[in-house]
């Protein structure tokens, strides 16, 4: 990993969802800019390879468990990650839960089990991670949170309510973050994927190639969007740079969704 920027130096980050995809890029991304890394992922095993890998090319991270359904172990995590750190700077919440996303059907058929899980996991789980980083970021005087929130809260979708109103609920909660904390050094933003095809699903070999055809010939640009392209907007929003962005919402789609 050779180092081209170095504005993160020594800043101590979260990422949260971070042992796959968009938050694995976006470990890689920071810690290429100098920052020191908490790896932390319900899945220890990815987590911890993400962080040795970055480890390995120069660069500083460590993993952590975590499960963002449970307050106790947001904690915990947390904790570990700032007693080792030394402080906190910055956070990326970027856990879903996707595994029940493909029985989000409609507001009619929907399941109360899966619409209950969508909203604890990539809802409430946020505010759990909130309520987790702030007081860390505050004692050090201020600090960035980026959410991963979604192109779906806006995109009208006929399927899939739970997954959009959780998005929608994203963007509210972090809007009241840099509002009611803004004058004290604290900003908060989000982006907003459109389709990624991250390395995880082309390994897969289970996204068929219609679709991604489909996908890109709706999409007004010349690829499909890779989790590099979330990670760069993090980095900068975590800097030093983007310290006079706050509440805003970043879509990140090829052009996919135009507002």
């Amino acid at each position: 990993m050779s180092v081209v920027l170095d504005r993160l130096a020594a800043k101590a980050i979260i990422v949260v969802g971070a042992g796959t995809g968009i938050g694995a890029a976006t470990v890689r991304q920071l810690a290429a800019e100098g920052a020191r890394v908490c790896v932390a992922d319900i899945n220890l095993d990815a987590a911890e390879s993400v962080a040795a890998a970055v480890t390995a090319a120069g660069g500083a991270a460590f993993a952590v468990h975590i499960d963002i359904a449970d307050e106790t172990a947001v904690d915990a995590a947390v904790a570990t990650a700032c007693a080792r750190l030394g402080r906190l700077d910055g956070a990326h919440i970027n856990a879903a839960d996707l595994r029940v996303i493909f029985e989000d059907s409609d507001v009619l058929a929907e399941d109360l089990a899966v619409f209950d899980r969508t909203l604890q996991v990539n809802l409430r789980g946020h505010v759990l991670c909130t309520r987790a980083v702030l007081p860390h970021l505050l004692r050090g005087g201020g600090g960035a949170i980026v959410y991963t929130s979604s192109g779906a809260a806006d995109a009208g979708d006929s399927e899939r309510p739970a997954y959009a109103m959780a998005k929608s609920g994203l963007n509210a909660l972090m809007r009241h973050v840099a509002s009611r904390w803004g004058r004290e050094g604290i900003t908060a933003n989000c982006v907003a994927p459109g389709f990624v095809f991250t390395p995880e699903m082309e390994a897969s070999g289970n996204v068929p190639q219609a679709m991604l055809d489909a996908i890109l010939a709706h999409t007004p640009t010349t690829r499909l969007g890779k989790a590099e392209d979330i990670a760069g907007l993090v980095a900068h929003l975590l800097s030093d740079q983007g310290r006079w962005i706050n509440g805003q919402v970043y879509n990140i789609n090829g052009g996919a969704l135009m507002r």
